[in-house]
């Protein structure tokens, strides 16, 4: 039998440190894309139109965006670990696809594969995360579980460029993707355990902590329709946490697709392209070993309002700067902002959200989230045929500009003991925090 189980990161920096290791592996794989594969649209099939070009950020976004909805609702309903080891088996193919691809339209089924991949084992990692944790330590959680993510992107981006200067764009850059996959799933198989019942433990905690408050409390389990509006309209602090993930994968989709097309086209060498596709993030994974941290004692609100700001600051340097060390400095601050974002963002979902639901309210996010690549690669990509580059990146900055100004404007604080609502109290299934609804 057995024994209890016990919340918190110190009670289980096993688990979690092996988790944060799987989750460094879901991050390589889609490092693989960063530097090279809108390269490879241009350099050998030939696609001179930007939308076009980046057609398979658009299916890995649509696709990514409802695999993170299913792995939320299945996580809630089935567990955690069986959705985490079919996301990897449907992972396994993907580096084979890239490397023998004749035509562009393996390299978008390539990519409808690898948003399974990334919707159902990022977001099972991050829930298996905020599982063992508990309610304490949320923000750290996320920060680590990024910073783990996200620096093997950037290091992966750096190696792609370095090897596909060195040996051509395929299939030399592909090759590691081949090894991640396999351990991925190794791991995911004989190593990791499953956390339902930490979820289930922090749900009979916070029944007996804190009774139901009255006939417009939440109900614990709500329907799957609910949850789906809540987190996207009914909850205000909710719906500014969904639009501004929209907005920051975005931008990120336009960073991905657009940014090497765009410095490649202005003279930069591959490497050069290479350095400044991993410096963003890069920056934005090691910031986050602070940045989620800081959320647990600061708030969530006011960071991620800095951080879209930033993120848009960022991106100006791209439009308004001109040679390498200033789009090193845009991509920089762009990654500054977004690792004030990313952690605070799902922290933020978790504060509101109840344990028996919070699975499937993640998804919810997710879905919204990175619904966002497919939106900046199509928006971006049909810019850019039309006003041409530097429009278009302008255009993303300022709406992520904007994105902030509606968390300043809409959002509460959601973070217990620091929020201050001035809206009519109606209590959500978890902690307190109140919404409007």
């Amino acid at each position: 039998m057995r024994p209890p189980v016990s919340l918190g990161l110190g009670a289980n920096w096993q688990q979690f440190t092996l988790l944060v290791i799987v989750n460094a592996f879901v991050g390589a794989l889609v490092g693989l894309e960063r530097t090279v594969v809108p390269l490879i649209a241009q350099e050998d099939f030939g696609l001179a139109s930007k939308a076009a070009a980046l057609s398979f950020l658009v299916s890995f976004g649509v696709v990514k965006a409802l695999a993170n909805l299913l792995a939320g609702r299945l996580s809630d309903r089935l567990g955690r670990k069986g959705i985490l080891i079919a996301g990897w088996l449907v992972g396994l193919p993907v580096p084979l696809l890239l490397i023998f691809a004749p035509s562009w339209s393996w390299v978008v089924f390539a990519n409808v594969l690898l948003g399974v991949n990334q919707g159902l084992c990022w977001s099972t990692t991050v829930i298996m995360k905020l599982d063992l944790v508990g309610p304490r330590q949320r923000g750290l959680a996320m920060g680590l579980n990024e910073f783990a993510g996200y620096l093997a992107v950037s290091i992966m981006a750096l190696a792609t460029g370095y090897l596909a200067a060195t040996h051509g764009l395929r299939p030399a850059p592909f090759f590691p993707g081949i090894a991640f996959a396999a351990l991925g799933l190794l791991f995911s198989v004989f190593l990791v355990r499953e956390t339902r019942p930490y979820a289930r433990a922090e749900a009979q905690s916070a029944a007996a902590a804190q009774p139901p408050s009255g006939p417009r409390a939440e109900p614990a389990r709500p329907s799957f329709a609910h949850i789906l509006l809540l987190t996207s309209w009914k909850d205000r602090a909710l719906f500014a946490v969904s639009q501004a993930g929209m907005v920051n994968n975005l931008n990120d989709g336009m960073v991905w697709g657009l940014l090497p097309l765009f410095l490649a086209g202005a003279g930069l060498p591959l490497g050069q392209v290479g350095a400044i596709a991993a410096v963003y993030p890069g920056v934005w994974g090691v910031s986050q070993l602070a940045t989620g941290a800081l959320s647990d004692r600061w708030g969530r609100k006011w960071m991620i309002v800095a951080g879209m700001w930033v993120q848009a600051a960022g991106i100006a340097l791209f439009v308004v700067g001109g040679g390498f060390w200033p789009w090193i400095g845009g991509s920089v601050l762009l990654g500054l902002g977004t690792a004030l974002v990313y952690p605070t963002l799902l922290a933020a979902v978790s504060d509101v959200a109840h344990p028996d639901w919070r699975a499937s309210a993640v998804g919810v996010y997710r879905l919204w989230r990175d619904g966002g690549y497919a939106v900046g690669a199509l928006s971006s990509g049909l810019l850019a045929d039309a006003l041409g580059m530097p429009v278009a990146i302008a255009a993303i900055g300022g709406l992520t500009f904007l994105s902030g100004v509606v968390v300043a404007g809409v959002m509460y604080e959601t973070l217990p003991g620091r929020g201050v609502d001035s809206g009519p109290p109606v209590t959500t299934a978890s902690s307190g925090r109140r919404g409007l609804v």
